[in-house]
């Protein structure tokens, strides 16, 4: 397609501010040629027949009372972080009930009435917006999704910036998501053998963020993807995800699913801290495919600082490092990693190459 037809055609499809939604409630059989996908050369596992593979799940219960339990969780925490860059965590403290009303806000929110919904569509950053792909304009090919996004911390928005229809328990959930994240950054400390509270004392806890996703049911998945290929920016994400599987993890050179599990939540390693912790950890590349049911609901939760900028400098932390284990990136400051990503990264490329010694 010609850059300015395919511009035309992003222009047309951002004015509606009706999203991928629009494009389904229009009655749509065929997708448009800006969310046309090229086909990755990678299997799943589950078609080369491994069923073994399967993210770790670690139960959460007892590791305030026994001690014992929380050595293993943080061995398990350890394990999974070196090896995937990923695992679910149950017990962890959030209310079964709290995690459904928190999807069905999600879903009240990109289903009420267009004309409400549409005064919250914009480009620009707000505390809380609503968009469709927020790099419609770049070269990356667009994906099957609708967005909201809200600042949560250390900024909360205040009542008025959000909608009615999930004001309450967007409040509600990342004033727990808030919580659980200090719990793990403690595990993840020990897990690196450092002092538990290591990891909030840098700043760890400092920045949180939320994207909401809904991804509706598509007519072609086979051509696009819900969401493409990435790593995550940030320290770590927590992920709730509604009940429509379709999230997948790169390991091994394959793509392994990660199905829902009701009342557990997705944890993942960021890039950041992958860096800070020298490789030792690991933040793995990972997608969710188009699919033919829906809508598909999540809501991804992101430690970082990258939207209240701050100039703490960042690197391999000191005590992890040794003659045998020098550091293998150089410093940075949150800023300067998500300027290189803007710039030099929207093919997928990962950011931490360029800190690399």
């Amino acid at each position: 397609m010609a850059d300015s037809d395919r511009e035309k055609e992003l222009k047309a499809f951002d004015d509606t501010k009706l999203g991928v939604k629009g494009l389904v409630d229009a009655g749509i059989t065929k997708i448009p040629r800006i969310f046309h996908h090229p086909p990755d050369n990678f299997k799943k596992a589950s078609d080369l027949g491994y069923k073994d593979y399967t993210i770790p799940v670690i139960d959460l219960a007892s590791i305030r009372e026994d001690l014992r339990e929380r050595e293993r969780v943080v061995e398990r925490i350890k394990e999974a972080s070196e090896t995937w860059g990923f695992f679910q965590i149950v017990n962890h403290g959030i209310p079964v009930s709290t995690l459904e009303e928190m999807v069905d806000g999600v879903l009240r929110f990109f289903e009420q009435d267009s004309e409400v919904k549409k005064e919250f569509y914009t480009r620009e950053l707000r505390p809380f917006f609503y968009t469709s792909n927020y790099n419609l304009y770049t070269t990356a090919p667009t994906t099957w999704k609708d967005s909201f996004y809200c600042n949560l911390a250390p900024n909360a928005p205040k009542p008025e910036d959000l909608p009615a229809v999930c004001r309450d328990i967007l409040v509600e959930y990342s004033n727990e998501v808030l919580k659980l994240g200090t719990l793990l950054f403690e595990l993840l400390s020990e897990a690196l053998g450092l002092d538990p509270t290591y990891l909030t004392n840098i700043g760890c806890t400092e920045g949180l963020f939320a994207f909401s996703h809904y991804y509706p049911a598509c007519p072609e998945p086979e051509l696009t993807m819900g969401t493409a290929k990435h790593s995550d920016m940030d320290f770590i994400t927590v992920l709730l995800q509604g009940h429509i599987g379709g999230l997948q993890v790169f390991h091994k050179d394959m793509w392994i699913d990660l199905p829902p599990l009701t009342g557990a939540l997705v944890v993942n390693i960021g890039d950041f801290l992958q860096l800070i912790s020298n490789d030792k950890f690991k933040s793995a590349q990972h997608r969710v495919l188009a699919n033919p049911i829906g809508p598909r609901v999540s809501i991804a939760c992101f430690f970082s600082t990258g939207l209240n900028p701050t100039s703490r400098i960042y690197g391999p932390i000191k005590e992890l490092l040794s003659e045998d284990n020098p550091a293998k990136y150089r410093e940075f400051t949150v800023p300067k990693f998500l300027a290189h990503h803007r710039t030099k990264c929207l093919n997928g490329t990962s950011p931490l190459l360029h800190f690399r010694i």
